[in-house]
C-alpha cells in the first residue's frame, strides 16, 4: 500500500477526527511518510476487535528481567524467540507459575526458545544444558563486550529477517524496564541505534517505543488493555516543535527538552492519537493490570 493510499485509509477511519485529519493532510502535502502504530499484541492473535489493521511479522527478545503478566501472549504473537543469556532462567523458571495446573517440565517443553544469544556471563548450566538438549540454538558472544545483549539479539534478527522491511518487522522486548537504571537506558539506546526497526520495549507497567521523527505517526489505542496514562519524551535532542492530536493536554507546535517542558502524566482521550514532530520522540504508554492477560 503507497503512502497516499494509507493516508486515504486512516482518514476514512470512524474515529479519526476532524482535528487529526487535517494533521494528516499536513503530513502528505509535506510529503512525509504514515507509520502507524497498535498493541495489538496485547490481544489474543486470533481477536478481531483489534483497532487498527497492521500485518506484522513479531519477534520476541527476553532479557532477565521479570517476565510480564501477558509473556505467554507475546510468545504466542511471535515468530521467532530469542533469550538474552540470562533471559532463558526467567524463561525456564517463571513460564510454569503462569499455568499452575501443567506440569512444569510440559510447560518448559512447550516454550522452548529459538536462539538463546549473549555472553553467557547469567545463565544457569543447567538451563544451558536444558534448551540444548531440546535444539535450541545457543550463540556465544562473550568475546563483544562493545554492545549490550539485546543489540546483539536485535542484530541476530535483522540479519536472520534481511527480505522482512524493518517497518513491517517489530520485535518485542520482555524486561526491557525495571531493573538497573543504566540497563533501562542502555535498552532506549538500542531503540535509537536501530530507529529504522519498530522495537518496543515492555514491562508489567508499561510500553516505550520510537517514533522516529522523518514520520507522521498514528497511533491506535488498544483501549481494553492500555492507557489512559501515556507520555511523549524528546530523546537524543531537544524537539523544536512536536505536535499531537487525541491527548488530554495535546501539544501544538510546542518545543521540549530535559531542563524544559516534556510530555509526561499526559492522557489519551480517544481511539487515535496524531503526533509529528522535529525530533525522534519516545512515546509510552500504561498497561492495564487485568486479570488475565495471558494466552491459554
Amino acid at each position: 500500500m503507497n503512502v497516499n493510499q494509507r493516508h486515504k485509509e486512516v482518514c476514512e477511519h470512524k474515529e479519526t477526527s476532524q482535528s487529526q485529519k487535517k494533521h494528516l493532510v499536513y503530513c502528505l502535502l509535506k510529503t512525509m511518510e504514515l507509520m502507524c502504530h497498535c498493541s495489538s499484541f496485547l490481544l489474543p492473535p486470533e481477536n478481531p476487535n483489534t483497532t487498527c489493521s497492521l500485518s506484522l511479522k513479531y519477534a520476541l527478545v527476553v532479557l532477565n528481567q521479570s517476565l510480564p503478566r501477558f509473556a505467554p501472549l507475546l510468545w504466542d504473537h511471535a515468530q521467532v524467540r530469542v533469550c538474552a543469556d540470562g533471559g532463558a532462567n526467567r524463561v525456564y523458571d517463571e513460564m510454569p507459575l503462569f499455568f499452575p495446573h501443567q506440569q512444569p517440565s510440559h510447560v518448559r517443553t512447550r516454550y522452548k526458545p529459538d536462539v538463546i544469544k549473549g555472553d553467557m556471563d547469567s545463565i544457569r548450566t543447567e538451563v544451558l544444558d536444558f534448551y540444548a538438549k531440546l535444539g535450541t540454538k545457543i550463540i556465544d558472544e562473550s568475546h563483544d563486550q562493545d554492545t549490550t545483549d539485546l543489540h546483539k539479539c536485535v542484530a541476530y534478527i535483522r540479519d536472520l529477517t534481511p527480505n522482512v522491511d524493518g517497518s513491517e518487522l517489530c520485535i518485542l522486548v520482555a524486561g526491557a524496564l525495571g531493573g538497573r537504571f543504566d540497563h533501562e537506558i542502555g535498552n532506549i539506546n538500542v531503540l535509537c541505534r536501530f530507529s529504522n526497526t519498530r522495537i518496543i520495549l515492555l514491562s508489567d507497567d508499561c510500553l516505550i517505543h520510537l517514533l522516529p521523527k522523518n514520520h507522521c505517526h498514528q497511533i491506535f489505542i488498544e483501549s481494553s488493555v492500555e492507557g489512559p496514562h501515556c507520555g511523549l519524551i524528546p530523546i537524543g535532542m531537544p524537539s523544536g516543535s512536536s505536535t499531537s492530536t487525541g491527548l488530554k493536554w495535546d501539544l501544538n507546535d510546542t518545543a521540549m527538552s530535559f531542563g524544559g517542558l516534556v510530555s509526561t502524566s499526559n492522557i489519551v482521550k480517544g481511539e487515535i492519537v496524531t503526533v509529528q514532530s522535529d525530533s525522534d520522540l519516545l512515546w509510552t504508554i500504561s498497561i492495564k493490570k487485568l486479570e488475565v492477560l495471558h494466552g491459554a
